[in-house]
């Protein structure tokens, strides 16, 4: 019986020229010796291609941020962090991707939730000329990448809206080469870049919107070292919800006099499975490696987390939220809820979880799975302050797998015990009360706006004020409040609307 298929397509030349022709490699080579393709070697070594027909834009993402060696900080598959196309999925859940394809604005969020620096323009907000000199500014960097959305029709190609990076640009002959993501379709191809700026100034039907480009790269630090909003729970558009809308009204409606009814407020609002929200960054690394030493980079972080937890608790907000959630009044189990902070022994039992995951290289354990053991230890590395490490042991049938989690301290000399003790005396480590600390300092100034009595206003702002944080935990909370206001954006659908970068 015969079976009906597509290998690859022909492609349309003119205008297109195949980047393996010899046209082509001649355009590749003069591109070479006038500079204009620094951008390309990166971009080659982790070129890939899209997963599902639709995937254009998540795999040209992926692509771009690996060949920025951005740090995704969550695992794609084994012990390994990496963007893969199934870790885009903050801002649109990809079965619909998969069936409808992805605009323009939520590819942009996209890379704004994944920690890159994004600055984006639809060809009504653009020029040729402003377009030709990015191009150009990102050819000859490996700083930056273009990732282009235009029509296929306008090359005579088949299919409609698409996304590939811009790999180089060829000034004499004024082309540019598109490295297809649809590999499988066609090869990448040199197009002149004025027919590139046409295929772009397009209008793609689903968003009503012209379509554009992006050019990301990093930011000058990682976007997120020890605190980080999580969407991967379906829970994150309710409680995106409650912080962004319901909290400042409830502050605007309510009888709110003085500090203690704010943060009740705040708090009895917040959805049950809160904690699925926002969550602190593990440093997770396979029991193997224990006998290693931490790397320079490990152990570099590490510290960087320290010092962020420390700042965190040494500020006026922490202990006001610390006296809330201990105090008598805040008799209600949900904020008693969220003020608990598991034990040592407690953490060690959750990397099981973990461990799953290093596994099966999957984001949710598959049944079978139990830790068998759990430990807290301290070690020393190199003469250098001990370090804390929480170590579970996983076991599925016959495979096992250690895990260690390195655990960032707030205070310089832990007294750690060995394994065994439910709590090692002495030690802070990230819990709810500092949780909720960041939470409200990453609050919109706008939240506040609403109280009615204007000395308690001033109060609240005061200790909110990320003004004179200090730097490093300032980078942080300001990068959790572009976050809120990204996902607002996202449940507003509102992020074809505005291409702009998130508020700080």
């Amino acid at each position: 019986m015969a079976m009906a298929g597509l290998y690859r397509r022909i492609l349309p030349s003119p205008p297109a020229i195949d980047f393996a022709s010899s046209e082509g490699k001649q355009l590749f080579i003069e591109a070479i010796q006038r500079g204009t393709m620094e951008g390309f070697y990166k971009l080659i070594s982790y070129f890939q291609t899209q997963s599902e027909p639709a995937y254009c834009g998540l795999a040209s993402l992926s692509m771009v941020l690996n060949a920025l060696a951005i740090d995704p900080g969550r695992k794609w598959k084994g012990p390994w962090r990496w963007f893969d196309e199934s870790m885009l999925d903050c801002c649109e859940p990809l079965e619909k991707v998969k069936a409808k394809g992805i605009s323009f604005g939520k590819v942009v969020c996209l890379a704004h939730c994944a920690g890159a620096e994004v600055q984006a323009f639809r060809t009504s907000q653009s020029t040729l000329d402003d377009f030709r000199r990015h191009v150009i500014t990102c050819s000859t960097s490996e700083d930056c990448h273009v990732i282009s959305s235009y029509h296929r029709g306008t090359f005579r190609q088949t299919g409609t809206g698409h996304f590939s990076p811009i790999g180089g640009y060829h000034a004499e002959k004024d082309m540019a080469l598109i490295l297809d993501v649809a590999r499988f379709k066609y090869p990448p191809h040199w197009v002149p870049l004025s027919l590139l700026w046409e295929a772009m100034d397009t209008v793609d039907d689903a968003s009503g919107h012209r379509r554009g480009f992006m050019l990301i790269s990093r930011l000058q630090r990682a976007p997120s070292l020890l605190y980080t909003l999580s969407c991967k729970h379906e829970s994150w558009v309710s409680t995106a919800k409650c912080l962004m809308d319901d909290v400042p009204f409830l502050l605007k409606s309510e009888n709110v006099k003085d500090l203690e009814k704010v943060l009740s407020v705040v708090f009895t609002s917040l959805p049950s499975n809160f904690g699925e929200f926002i969550k602190w960054v593990a440093e997770v690394r396979r029991g193997e490696d224990a006998g290693q030493s931490l790397s320079e980079e490990e152990r570099g972080r590490l510290v960087t987390k320290e010092e962020i937890l420390k700042q965190v608790q040494g500020t006026r907000l922490f202990k006001q939220v610390t006296q809330f959630l201990s105090s008598s009044t805040s008799c209600c189990k949900k904020i008693q809820n969220l003020s608990h902070q598991d034990n040592l022994q407690d953490v060690a039992a959750s990397v099981c979880c973990q461990g799953a995951e290093l596994l099966v290289g999957k984001s949710n354990p598959l049944n079978g799975f139990c830790c068998r053991e759990t430990c807290v230890k301290c070690i020393k590395d190199d003469g250098e302050k001990p370090i804390t490490v929480v170590s579970g042991t996983v076991v599925n049938g016959d495979t096992e797998q250690g895990v260690d989690v390195l655990v960032p301290l707030s205070q310089a000399e832990p007294s750690c015990c060995p394994c065994g003790p439910s709590k090692c005396m002495g030690m802070h480590y990230p819990d709810g009360n500092d949780v909720l600390t960041v939470l409200l300092l990453a609050l919109p100034s706008e939240t506040w706006s609403g109280l009615r009595n204007e000395k308690l206003f001033h109060e609240i702002s005061s200790l909110v004020s990320t003004e004179n944080l200090p730097t490093l935990l300032q980078e942080e909370v300001l990068h959790l409040r572009r976050q809120l206001h990204l996902l607002k954006r996202c449940k507003d659908d509102k992020v074809d609307e505005d291409l702009g970068p998130p508020l700080s």
